[in-house]
């Protein structure tokens, strides 16, 4: 990776840098799980007024991306990506932090999510942010191939 610093910010999903790696992160859950299995956002939704999307840039070479969905009672983590060449530089654990950060400010008092059962490295770093597993939430059934966290914020 190119030195320079990682900026993350509000993002626009339609963007070019930002379509990019929406379009990699569904491609690698469409090659790992079977549709019914898929619960990402396409680019459009993710421009609804309730989502907040952040993009992180170096430059303008767009490396991760990452939502708050603002639901009925929690927030909801969605299209968390990081591009292969900025894996293992923290970028990922910097976003979810900032997700959490936009939460808070929202004042909701839960953080949830859902992540494929084999995402063994994503998985890990919701435990390590303080994540624990839970039950289907929200609009989800339970599903062999899904695993389902939540982190109560305090107020």
């Amino acid at each position: 990776m190119s030195a320079g610093e990682i900026v993350i910010g509000p993002g626009n999903p339609l963007s070019p840098g930002a379509t990019a790696l929406l379009q990699a992160h569904h491609a690698l859950m469409q090659s790992l799980f079977p549709a019914e299995s898929n619960h990402y956002l396409g680019a459009e939704a993710l421009t609804a007024p309730d989502i907040r999307f952040l993009l992180a840039t170096r430059g303008d070479t767009a490396l991760g991306c990452g939502a708050l969905a603002i639901r009925e009672g929690y927030g909801e983590v969605k299209s968390m990506f990081v591009s292969p060449q900025a894996r293992g530089t923290g970028l990922a654990a910097r976003l979810l932090a900032e997700i959490e950060r936009l939460a808070r400010a929202e004042g909701l008092p839960a953080l949830m999510l859902e992540t494929g059962d084999t995402l063994d490295a994503a998985q890990r770093l919701y435990l390590r942010a303080g994540f624990t597993y839970c039950e289907a939430f929200g609009p989800y059934t339970p599903d062999p191939r899904s695993r389902y966290m939540e982190k109560r914020l305090a107020p």
